[in-house]
């Protein structure tokens, strides 16, 4: 197994800890009106300390956040304003007149982007050593949630695992636009496919990326928005495959029809690159108009019963090994071969790569 992401165990079967709502590690700057001893009602106490606003960005799907939001609120009575499927790049475009507190993607490449460009603050909240160093920056501009790994879902009425690609590399190969009904990809917008692409960066350089690129947009029976259309489209038999995170595979094995689908994690042979990973997390806004808000939102979310309740209905796997896995079917990633790159290494090519992308006019057009 290579080093790196692969030796967490992400997916540990380990027995959920306490849900820490009432262990006191809620945020003690908001606070500064109640003596009481009692931990459960010194934190109901602090909850009710917050008032005001905050404004969340969020570039995940709404489904996967908006009952966090939701939770949140009602916790705290602080009102929250989301604005989904955010480019990130809003944040750079609004650095001179900020409007959002706290930044939620789907992508750890564009937060360390942000994160480099002094667009994020740093932040000290007491539960933040739950989740190991390599999945949140130096000062915790950005801190990682959930993680998950790339690959194919695909139709297994249409097509068998021994007919299926097994690694990125082999979409080079024009013979995939011959299956039937075809393969679906997303568009280059995508946060998952900007990871993707970064991280074949990575490992082969621009020229083979390019390539790759160019193949999956000729060869492609299907240009998506997102990956929840492809994991549908899969299930219905419009494609025989797709391109996805596998918990998209997950959920589609949990839908009542259109079920009958199989996944493939790529690149598992000897000598082969692993897995191409990515981590969904958060970060504040730097010049955050309701700052306090955004610690203490910070601070709430990594409470282990949070962070479950930010991998929510995803699917995803926690980065927390002391959290067992809200998925009973998901392949922990101590079993992955995954790529040997560190996470934070997607923001040195998060920019390049959406020109990249464009350039090659994967983001041009939807079929």
């Amino acid at each position: 197994m290579k080093k790196g992401f692969s030796l967490m165990v992400l997916g540990m079967a380990v027995t959920v800890m306490a849900a820490c709502g009432g262990n006191g590690e809620e945020d003690t700057n908001n606070v500064n009106n109640t003596t009481n001893n009692n931990e459960d009602n010194h934190a109901n106490t602090e909850e009710a300390a917050l008032d005001g606003e905050l404004v969340v960005y969020s570039s995940r799907n709404e489904t996967f956040v908006q009952a966090l939001l939701d939770k949140f609120s009602e916790e705290t009575g602080v009102e929250v304003r989301a604005l989904h499927d955010a480019d990130p790049l809003q944040i750079q475009e609004e650095a001179g007149n900020v409007q959002a507190d706290v930044f939620i993607s789907n992508d750890l490449g564009a937060l360390e982007y942000l994160n480099q460009q002094e667009l994020l603050e740093g932040t000290d909240p007491e539960n933040v050593d739950t989740i190991d160093e390599q999945f949140r920056a130096e000062n915790n501009e950005w801190i990682a949630i959930s993680a998950r790994a790339r690959g194919f879902i695909y139709n297994k009425d249409l097509i068998s695992e021994e007919e299926m690609p097994t690694k990125m590399e082999d979409l080079l190969d024009p013979e995939w636009a011959d299956v039937e009904n075809g393969y679906a990809i997303t568009r280059g917008g995508n946060g998952g496919m900007i990871g993707n692409v970064s991280a074949l960066r990575y490992e082969w350089g621009d020229d083979q990326t390019a390539e790759w690129i160019q193949a999956i947009q000729e060869n492609s029976a299907g240009i998506f928005e997102g990956h929840g259309d492809i994991r549908r489209a899969v299930g219905a038999g419009e494609h025989a495959f797709g391109l996805v995170n596998n918990y998209y595979y997950h959920q589609q094995l949990e839908e009542p029809t259109d079920n009958n689908v199989g996944f493939i994690y790529t690149d598992q042979g000897d000598d082969e690159m692993g897995a191409i990973a990515n981590a969904a997390g958060l970060g504040m806004v730097a010049g955050s108009p309701n700052e306090e808000n955004a610690k203490a939102f910070i601070e709430w979310v990594l409470e282990e019963e949070n962070q479950l309740a930010f991998v929510g209905e995803s699917l995803e796997v926690p980065i927390n090994t002391n959290l067992e896995p809200p998925y009973e079917e998901a392949v922990p990633f101590s079993e992955l071969s995954v790529q040997d790159m560190p996470l934070k290494e997607l923001g040195n090519y998060f920019e390049d790569t959406r020109t990249l992308i464009e350039d090659a006019g994967l983001d041009l057009e939807l079929r």
